[in-house]
């Protein structure tokens, strides 16, 4: 028999889905379920789970997944992590949802969000890891009020049964937005960037780092945070990210 409290808060479900029904969180499509994407929004998507990818950085690669490869790029330039993986490729439905959840305030995409980057991040679990953010300068974070590679740690470190360390790295001065600039010149603004942070930071020591952000452009961001958390000490560091953006060699 149900009790009191779990009938009130059955009727209370049904209430609301009655005045808001479920729907996509891409488009608003109606759906049967919460925090879904409707049919079209899931097969434009391209979830990357069993597919050919980089085992660096996690860019789909032609043919079928038999094991570990690399991609050109990071054969040509290693990176300072060992294995990074995505959960989509940057566009189409994975694009409106990184930039809805960056710039229009949908925090309430970091439910679902979180769900498939956990699922895409289980390959890259180790003993005694950790959960970081990627993390952004006072002021965009005054400006945005969140920081989207946090919100989505804190639930994939749900789904895995992780820690997560918000505040173990800081972005030591602001950088301008990387979106539209060339390979070396992300480097070069990233340099010193990001550190340790001065007291939290040392958390990281003795201990695997698994980096979070929403996306991989170059992985000059993603390269400054590894740095960083080697730099304080950290055994070891992988990547994951929601989303991997195709560059042109």
């Amino acid at each position: 028999m149900q009790s009191a409290a779990e009938l009130a808060r059955g009727v209370l479900g049904t209430v609301r889905r009655a005045l808001y029904p479920p729907a996509c969180v891409a488009c608003g499509t109606l759906t049967d379920s919460e925090f879904a994407l409707c049919g079209t929004c899931w097969r434009e998507a391209g979830f990357l789970a069993g597919a050919l990818v980089c085992d660096a950085c996690g860019t789909p690669l032609p043919g079928q997944d038999d094991g570990p490869v690399h991609c050109d790029d990071c054969l040509r330039r290693p990176r300072p992590w060992t294995r990074g993986r995505a959960a989509l490729p940057y566009r189409g439905t994975g694009r409106a949802l990184v930039l809805a959840l960056k710039h229009s305030d949908r925090t309430d995409l970091a439910k679902p969000l979180g769900a498939w980057l956990a699922a895409a991040a289980r390959p890259l679990v180790l003993p005694g890891q950790a959960l970081v953010p990627v993390p952004l300068h006072w002021t965009r974070l005054a400006r945005r009020r969140h920081n989207q590679a946090q919100l989505l740690a804190r639930e994939a470190g749900r789904h895995l049964g992780l820690p997560v360390l918000p505040d173990a790295l800081v972005r030591t001065r602001s950088t301008k937005s990387l979106g539209h600039g060339g390979r070396e010149a992300r480097a070069k603004s990233l340099e010193g960037a990001i550190a340790p942070h001065p007291r939290r930071g040392a958390a990281l020591a003795g201990r695997p780092v698994l980096l979070v952000d929403d996306v991989m452009t170059s992985g000059a961001t993603l390269a400054a945070a590894a740095q960083a958390s080697l730099a304080a000490g950290a055994t070891g560091v992988r990547v994951i990210v929601l989303a991997r953006a195709l560059l042109e060699p």
